[in-house]
């Protein structure tokens, strides 16, 4: 086995601590990295459900010592304020619905940490996601409840070329397990949930500070005013709750957010099964799996994290340089896709990742969705 330098992104969780210990267990030259992301970490989520927090980097810190490796915390914050927290809030303001961990994984763990080990020397770049790597290509992983590969699928093959993702072939029930007996105190520590950068939870509160009041109309299709809402930003389709409509559906049916338009400040709500999707355009398409295709490509399409998988045919319509997405660049061009069976609740800002079986194929960002013909 090749010994390579590797530095391990340690998140201050269970699985980036168990990752690191399995790369150094196998015999690797490994280093511990903590991300500060937090401009002001008070203002950052704390305790068990947060991410990226003081207590994250201390477990991080204790996790690197019980292992012996070298452990250094890198001060990102200014780059994740930059590319991360404004890329939400622009996007919100577009009527789009981003998702910050894939961002910050693009963004941050595997293009600012990934380039600044490769100029310090390091060979790879390690971290706990759930999601195999075989022969270069990035698959699920082995346990469906936990599989990260959704958000991985923005990363091009250079950089799926110089990570590791020890876990892909353990189920986090072995994980912790493992980390238990390894001792590491994390062993028990729950997962993060929501978003680390919205301290209490409110993803609407936080927005209306960042971008402040925009009052504007709730519709219906018909373009009857049923209520009314302090911005655009506190909307995302498919929502059901919240939504602040006081003349409810003539047959009593609840009601989903449609359709988000910032310039009209205008939200359009109507029943569920106007949800339906079957075209999506996407742009901005990273082809790690395979060849910017041809021609038609029947594959699978992931639309949300956690989400099911659809059947679909999708085409690359090339606008720029053709084959520019042959090496897995980001390439400027519109991938169309046709699903088998409509989906719901399909949003603008969301990633579609593409699947042959569990193998991932490429991403691209959606930008406009409907029922088809």
């Amino acid at each position: 086995m090749t010994r390579l330098r590797v530095l391990a992104a340690m998140s201050g969780g269970v699985d980036s601590a168990v990752a690191a210990a399995r790369a150094a267990e196998a015999g690797h030259e490994v280093t511990g990295v903590h991300l500060a992301l937090a401009r002001n970490p008070a203002s950052y989520r704390s305790g068990a459900r947060g991410c990226c927090t003081l207590e994250d980097a201390r477990d991080a810190r204790r996790a690197a010592d019980v292992i012996g490796i070298p452990f250094y915390v890198w001060d990102l914050a200014e780059r994740f304020h930059d590319e991360v927290v404004q890329d939400f809030v622009a996007e919100y303001a577009r009527g789009n619905t981003p998702n910050p961990c894939l961002r910050c994984n693009e963004k941050i763990k595997f293009a600012a940490v990934l380039d600044r080990a490769l100029a310090l020397g390091f060979d790879a770049v390690c971290t706990g996601h759930h999601a195999r790597l075989e022969g270069g290509r990035l698959r699920r992983s082995v346990d469906p409840g936990k599989d990260q590969s959704y958000v991985l699928g923005v990363l091009t093959s250079e950089q799926l070329g110089r990570s590791m993702f020890p876990l892909g072939r353990s189920t986090k029930a072995e994980v912790r397990r493992e980390a238990a007996a390894r001792g590491l105190a994390v062993a028990d520590k729950p997962d993060s949930h929501d978003i680390c950068f919205i301290a209490d939870g409110d993803t609407r509160r936080f927005l209306r500070g960042a971008l402040g009041s925009a009052p504007g109309d709730i519709v219906d299709e018909s373009g009857t005013v049923v209520g009314h809402h302090e911005g655009t930003f506190g909307y995302t389709v498919g929502q059901r709750r919240g939504l602040g409509i006081t003349r409810p559906a003539p047959d009593g049916r609840p009601r989903y957010v449609l359709d988000i338009e910032p310039a009209t400040r205008t939200v359009t709500v109507g029943p569920a099964e106007s949800l339906d999707v079957t075209e999506i355009s996407a742009t901005r398409p990273v082809w790690s799996g395979c060849p910017a295709p041809d021609g038609p490509l029947d594959c699978l399409v992931q639309l949300r994290a956690h989400a099911e998988a659809y059947p679909a045919t999708l085409w690359h319509d090339r606008l720029g340089e053709p084959g520019l997405g042959a090496s897995g660049l980001p390439d400027p061009a519109t991938v169309r896709i046709r699903l088998r069976t409509p989906a719901r609740g399909v949003a603008r800002g969301q990633a579609a990742v593409f699947y042959d079986g569990d193998i991932v194929l490429g991403s691209a960002t959606i930008s406009a969705a409907g029922p088809g013909h």
